[in-house]
């Protein structure tokens, strides 16, 4: 049977097998390499709160968020997008 992608659709690294994350949308394990990671800021005061401190001059540190999408997730809710059909491998 033909192979697809010469990486089997994982990032490269000849570390071996990676552990496995599950995605945030669909609770389907996938591996760590093959999963789509997405960083959100996020603000730990409200935005009147936080014009208040910045005219006081204070240093306001912003947490992050990073969620793990399956390919199929990440797709269907916009994170990442499909390549061109001319520029896929069958295209």
């Amino acid at each position: 049977m033909p192979k697809k992608r010469k990486s089997g659709g994982k990032t490269g690294s000849s570390k071996g097998n990676y552990g496995k994350v599950q995605c945030a949308k669909c609770g389907r394990f996938v591996a760590r390499s093959k999963a789509k990671a997405v960083t959100r800021r996020t603000n730990l005061v409200d935005a009147r709160m936080y014009g208040e401190l910045k005219k006081a001059g204070t240093i306001i540190m912003g947490g992050q968020n990073k969620k793990y999408y399956c390919i199929s997730c990440a797709v269907h809710s916009h994170q990442i997008s499909q390549r061109d059909k001319s520029l896929r491998k069958g295209g």
